[in-house]
């Protein structure tokens, strides 16, 4: 992973995905600093959830 980025902000729908992907950034120099859930489709048993990961200075 060769990301410039010094800031993402991901969206994810499904837990494990999250869980899996949030780890390789954190591998590569990443840090979470926001975590938010949003309820985009209501009346569905589906919640989404926001991060905010930033680039470690190093």
């Amino acid at each position: 992973m060769n990301f410039k980025a010094k800031e993402l902000i991901y969206v994810s729908c499904k837990p494990t995905s999250l869980a899996r992907d949030l780890k390789i950034f954190i591998e590569n120099g990443y840090k979470v600093e926001k975590v938010q859930c949003v309820d985009m489709f209501p009346h569905t048993p589906h919640v989404e959830t926001v991060v905010l990961i930033s680039k470690v200075d190093k």
